[in-house]
């Protein structure tokens, strides 16, 4: 530690001395570039250190600078460790810079905690107290915890997460309710590039993957009522099954994994150049610019998604049906109406917009949650994804209950 007076300089009578003598660099060193290597200037004074183990006192003198000090280490590993009471003579230092200090600070390490400085300039004290702060050690990394209480942490992030969500519903219907009493302050052409964005650009890979599901269900349930002479029961097995649940599920589910997690990426992103801050700043809420727009337009393509997915499905089940399962399209449109009530049908477009609203807010709540890096946004997107895919299947299944229950 360096103290704070300057103590008298101790003379010590020099019981070892190690003179440190600098050697050209090994075989194959080169300088930096644009400088050559540099040797001890004839006015530079070798660095040396003394101690007197006895009396517990040592001196450094010389030059300790970073072209005189490159062997200092050894002389340093030679110093007794252990013991307590040490003064260090800086008196006859010389000319100081941080490698020397650092240095010097490692020989404070090897005298002991308590070894104090005397004779030390004013320039040099400070060049040590500076140094001591930034090489001072780190401290020793946290425990590990046991199971119990990592299963505690992950249960309290969890329930700060939930309440963080409930608090970002909230400010959404704050900010919502009042600007829907005028609907002119809506941004309305945003609200229809996210429409395209989300909706029109959909209808490709939703449709394929409804018709291939369609296509599925119709050959897996059609060997089976085959075995019993009851082909023409693929109508129901398909007509259900897509229009009540598979259709609006599956569209969800695609929608989350590509809409919901670009509204996570994209306003994480935002938060990251500070553009959030920004639109304050201008005096427009985030919730106005960024979270409206995204959650009507998925409210209002959701539920088209779904007919989308409810018609490529079913035109699926009918292409098998007839071609394997000798159903024909006049007869498998035939019976469709008496096969599936409009109430199943209702009940499918009726959970869209529940999904759609679930996704949106989503992945707009991790993207406002982004902090520090671009690796937080990959982690918000991942998060966004999985969340809005779990939240709408409990959804999904909460309607089936209710559903139920009602007896639709």
């Amino acid at each position: 530690m360096v103290s704070k007076g300057d103590a008298q300089p101790v003379m010590i009578p020099p019981r070892r001395t190690v003179n440190i003598d600098i050697v050209p660099g090994p075989p194959g060193y080169h300088s930096p570039p644009g400088q050559e290597e540099r040797a001890i200037s004839a006015t530079a004074r070798p660095p040396t250190l003394e101690h007197d183990a006895t009396n517990r006192r040592a001196r450094a003198s010389g030059d300790w600078q970073l072209d005189t000090v490159p062997k200092v280490m050894r002389a340093i590993a030679g110093l007794p460790a252990g013991q307590s009471g040490w003064r260090l003579d800086l008196s006859g230092l010389g000319t100081l810079d941080t490698a020397g200090a650092v240095c010097l600070q490692h020989v404070l390490r090897r005298l002991g905690d308590d070894a104090q400085v005397t004779g030390a300039r004013d320039d040099h004290r400070a060049l040590l107290a500076l140094v001591t702060d930034e090489t001072a050690e780190r401290p020793p990394p946290p425990r590990s915890h046991g199971p119990l209480a990592r299963l505690g942490r992950l249960a309290s992030e969890r329930v700060e997460r939930g309440i963080a969500f409930l608090t970002f519903t909230g400010e959404l219907a704050a900010d919502t309710v009042p600007r829907l009493a005028t609907p002119q302050r809506i941004r309305w052409r945003q609200i229809v590039a996210e429409t395209e964005k989300a909706g029109i650009n959909a209808l490709p890979i939703v449709g394929l993957l409804a018709f291939l599901m369609g296509v599925v269900m119709a050959y897996q349930g059609g060997t089976v009522l085959r075995a019993y002479g009851a082909n023409v029961f693929l109508v129901e097995l398909v007509g259900i099954t897509m229009l009540r649940e598979m259709a609006p599920l599956l569209a969800a589910i695609i929608v989350a994994g590509r809409t919901g997690s670009s509204y996570a990426a994209e306003i994480g992103t935002m938060r990251i150049t500070e553009e959030v801050d920004a639109l304050r700043t201008f005096g427009v809420t985030p919730f106005e610019m960024l979270v409206l727009p995204k959650v009507v337009a998925l409210a209002v393509v959701m539920p088209l998604l779904s007919l989308w997915a409810d018609i490529l499905g079913v035109f699926g089940g009918m292409v098998v049906a007839n071609s394997l399962y000798g159903v024909s399209f006049a007869n498998f449109i035939d019976r469709l109406p008496q096969a599936v009530p409009v109430s199943m049908f209702w009940s499918g477009i009726g959970k869209a917009p529940a999904f759609a609203l679930l996704i949106a807010m989503v992945g707009c709540f991790h993207g406002f949650r982004v902090r520090g890096s671009a690796a937080e946004v990959g982690r918000a997107t991942t998060l966004a994804v999985v969340q809005a895919i779990f939240m709408v299947i409990i959804a999904d299944a909460l309607f089936s209950i209710a559903f139920q229950q009602l007896g639709i």
